[in-house]
């Protein structure tokens, strides 16, 4: 039987101005309706309830309520009322709303900043209304589409398949010379595995199969370019916003915006390695539930990282970024003498200031995938944010470490591991 259960005590939050109370209750007939008395007898409004399996005990479920405007006193007495197993809150106007799991990310495909079907008139296709509309398609695909439906597939037609094939070759040539040897390898793999030839835009299902069986990671449609909070946060979860249309034919080396080019010859070659998807995922992880302020120095540190990161290799520069592997001029650029070239540090690359409209005169060289994952997670602890998360690989959930019973969860997996481990050592040594 479900009993009130105090919250948990979260210092520095007001929460009279606004929380999100999540109350896990079993799964018994009439619990719902009992909490919802609750608010009732209080005279408290719900803003917005959802539920969801509870991801610590397969037997609960978890809702999920806001509320805004409550006196503490209120709010304290309500929290003691509420007939749940545990309850905890986060305030809102501390801890902005971000997604526990991966349905979450439906809310996100709305978040979207500019672009999609919606194209500026100095867009190259803003004349083009065969192209504007082949775009509503693709933005109205994007829209419809939730995270249990299968990925669609896209039927390219001839002129966008040139455009593919033309940006493909061009830019391939400079890999041997201008990329890094992680992605050489993966957009290798991805040949051979047949996932990419110059002849056919990959289908974005085939892509994040193959994605999926290498890092866990894995392609959601986006119809446009998604907020920076929205599209870091997805990255918790291993899931990468993609677009599905592509650039206008009239300029194959140049796009405004992110687009299928711009998507799987840049970014998803790196996604298949280990050490990247780990990186990637850590930003993500950083950002849910991060200030706006945070939420800016992660939004940088991506661009001058995931978008425009170059390493040393073998005495020279090469690439990583996607906004540099995607583009034949900034890739010849970046590796030359004529820009700026800087150690990594995170918080200097996260305060940099940097142009968005042409090549970058700064550059911030990692040393390997490995340490930069190692450092973030050092640098993020000093973030503002008042608990940890952590993501369970197992229901593809995120966890909020802020009770004793998550905490125990959490390290009761890392001993199992640690025991693994030693085992293992045991054999090797």
């Amino acid at each position: 039987m479900d009993t009130p259960s105090a919250a948990v005590d979260i210092p520095a939050r007001d929460a009279a101005a606004g929380s999100t109370i999540v109350a896990t209750l079993s799964h018994s007939p009439g619990k719902l309706a009992d909490v919802v008395d609750v608010f009732r007898e209080h005279s408290v409004n719900m803003s917005r309830i959802r539920s969801r399996p509870s991801a610590v005990n397969a037997e609960e479920y978890d809702i999920e309520i806001d509320v805004n405007g409550v006196d503490e006193e209120t709010f304290s007495s309500l929290i003691t009322a509420l007939p749940a197993k545990r309850v905890t809150h986060l305030a809102t106007n501390d801890v902005p709303w971000f997604p526990r799991c991966e349905a979450d990310l439906d809310e996100s495909v709305k978040d979207v900043w500019g672009y999609g079907a919606e194209l500026d008139a100095d867009h190259p296709g803003f004349t083009d209304e065969a192209y504007r509309a082949r775009r509503e398609k693709f933005a109205e695909t994007a829209y419809s589409t939730r995270h249990k439906d299968q990925m669609p597939r896209f039927e390219y037609n001839e002129e966008e398949t040139a455009t593919w094939r033309t940006i493909y070759t061009k830019l391939k040539e400079l890999h041997p010379t201008h990329a890094c040897k992680e992605f050489i390898a993966a957009f290798n793999l991805l040949e051979a595995r047949g996932v990419y030839s110059p002849d056919t835009i990959p289908q974005l299902a085939e892509v994040s199969d193959f994605l999926q069986s290498s890092t866990g990671f894995r392609l959601r449609i986006a119809p446009g370019l998604i907020s920076s909070r929205s599209f870091l946060n997805a990255l918790a979860f291993r899931t990468f916003f993609c677009t599905s249309y592509i650039r206008h034919s009239s300029t194959p080396m140049y796009t405004p915006e992110p687009d299928v080019c711009h998507e799987l010859l840049g970014h998803v070659p790196l996604f298949a390695n280990l050490e990247f998807a780990q990186f990637s995922q850590a930003i993500g992880l950083a950002s849910l539930g991060a200030t706006d302020d945070d939420i800016k120095k992660l939004a940088t540190l991506y661009w001058f990282t995931v978008e425009f990161g170059v390493t040393r290799e073998e005495g020279g520069i090469r690439a990583y970024g996607a906004g540099l592997l995607s583009s034949f001029g900034e890739l010849q650029y970046c590796t030359s003498d004529e820009p700026e070239h800087r150690p990594l540090d995170l918080e200097a690359a996260a305060t940099q200031e940097y142009p968005i409209t042409s090549f970058q005169p700064v550059y911030f060289v990692a040393d390997s995938f490995a340490n930069m994952a190692t450092a973030l997670h050092s640098w993020a602890m000093r973030l503002d944010r008042p608990f940890a998360v952590t993501f369970d690989p197992y229901t593809r959930r995120v966890i909020v470490l802020e009770s004793k019973q998550e905490i125990m969860r959490l390290i009761k997996n890392v001993n199992s591991e640690l025991s693994i481990l030693t085992r293992v050592l045991e054999h090797v040594l």
